[in-house]
């Protein structure tokens, strides 16, 4: 069955077994309130790693249960994400979770080349968004909006397999990926037209496997039955789409942010291409938002 809402996520997530949540460095009350809320909801047994005190004087301090999770004690921010890390890759874990330390320590910490969670150097991490807005009648999957600046045209490959993925998971038989460009037109001059149509062709002869692909599409068409119409553009995708294939970090994160500040809309998100799924939630997200992204990673988890 689809999952058609956010909640219905959540609701398929409670009927699996469950997965094991490690956040690192997890000293602020937004990963320890997301996490534990996460326990709370039955989606994942937790271990917090950061500073012992600290953690418990947040869970006192919102009454929470302190015995529900797991606490490694680690003071140094640095050592707490080596620490988290290592707990994965000595199987202790299914998903990684992002604390207090900044960005580029926690990405640091995942790309580390001797102990960290790449399965191989060709590995390719991206980050994929399942959106759902009030203006589309199901889930959008899209990427990349956060990691890789102007992806090639084989980063766009792996970001392609990667909202296959995704959607499958979320129970679409046969998503339908749009590869997005700002026209539907084929012009060479224009790097996003050529790699959507080298891709949508890839697809054809069963080189990337599993969904109907499309593109060059302009958003319009991907989102729009109407525009399609107009523009006399006829395929399976146009109208109804799955899966959104962005050019550029650029257009996804503007894509991303108009959705949820614009459009009202919810999401949940993950890293993906390292060897478990790696929840990078930021401040400014809300607790659904988190709740949402946890059960997203811990869905995809093997």
């Amino acid at each position: 069955m689809d999952i058609t809402k956010l909640e219905h996520l959540v609701a398929k997530v409670k009927t699996q077994p469950k997965k094991r949540l490690v956040a690192a460095y997890a000293n602020d009350d937004h990963t320890i309130e997301a996490v534990y809320n996460a326990v709370n909801e039955n989606i994942i047994d937790a271990v917090l790693v950061g500073d012992e005190p600290t953690i418990k004087t947040v869970m006192q301090a919102h009454d929470f249960d302190a015995d529900k999770v797991r606490i490694v004690h680690e003071t140094d921010e640095n050592k707490a994400g080596s620490t988290a890390v290592a707990l994965i890759n000595n199987g202790e874990g299914d998903v990684l979770m992002k604390g207090l330390l900044s960005t580029d320590k926690y990405m640091r910490a995942i790309l580390d080349k001797e102990k960290g969670l790449m399965p191989s150097h060709k590995a390719v991490l991206s980050h994929i968004t399942v959106f759902e807005t009030p203006k589309y009648h199901k889930l959008l999957i899209a990427g990349d909006v956060a990691i890789i600046p102007a992806p090639d045209l084989t980063q766009k490959v792996a970001i392609a397999n990667y909202l296959i993925f995704t959607a499958k998971k979320l129970g679409i038989t046969t998503p339908k990926v749009a590869v997005i460009a700002a026209t539907e037109q084929m012009l060479p001059g224009m790097q996003a037209c050529v790699d959507a149509a080298i891709i949508s062709k890839m697809s054809e002869r069963g080189q990337i496997r599993g969904a109907i692909i499309e593109g060059p599409l302009s958003l319009d068409l991907a989102l729009d039955k109407t525009s399609a119409q107009i523009k006399k553009v006829k395929n399976a995708v146009v109208g109804d789409v799955d899966c959104l294939l962005f050019p550029n970090i650029e257009s996804g994160n503007v894509f991303y942010k108009a959705n949820t500040k614009l459009a009202g809309g919810e999401l949940g998100a993950m890293v993906v291409g390292a060897k478990v799924p790696c929840v990078l939630t930021s401040r400014g997200d809300s607790a659904r938002t988190k709740m949402y992204s946890i059960a997203l990673a811990a869905l995809t988890a093997k």
